[in-house]
């Protein structure tokens, strides 16, 4: 069992950087794969990064490509996402999502894959 608890989140403006963190427990986080999705108004869930549990692999919507960076921090038992340059397409609840990774290099992107969620925590980004 794995438990996730997102920080981090806030209103900005376009431009600004917001760093999120995602608190995991359990002795055995550094077996998992993390993901971050987003949720925004009326839309469906989508992915937005992830990573592998080993940290050597990492995936990245094309909507975040070059701008947001995932990365882990296992002795933590910490996930982040370093949001860069952020647009009012942004705007969004922002969830991790872990999943026991069985190959060191899996980075699943479907929400479906994923079997631990967090609450969320909100970004909202002002144009």
């Amino acid at each position: 069992q794995v438990q996730l608890v997102e920080s981090g989140g806030g209103l900005v403006q376009t431009g600004d950087s917001l760093k999120l963190s995602c608190a995991a427990s359990g002795r055995t986080f550094s077996s998992y794969a993390m993901g971050w999705f987003r949720q925004a108004p009326g839309k469906e869930r989508e992915s937005v990064a992830a990573i592998s549990w080993s940290g050597s692999s990492t995936y990245y919507a094309d909507s975040v490509k070059g701008r947001f960076t995932i990365s882990r921090d296992n002795a933590k038992n910490t996930v982040y996402l370093q949001m860069n340059s952020l647009k009012p397409e942004d705007t969004a609840v922002y969830y991790c999502a872990a999943v026991l990774a069985h190959s060191p290099g899996k980075t699943p992107k479907l929400p479906g894959a994923y079997d631990y969620w967090g609450q969320g925590t909100q970004v909202t980004v002002s144009s």
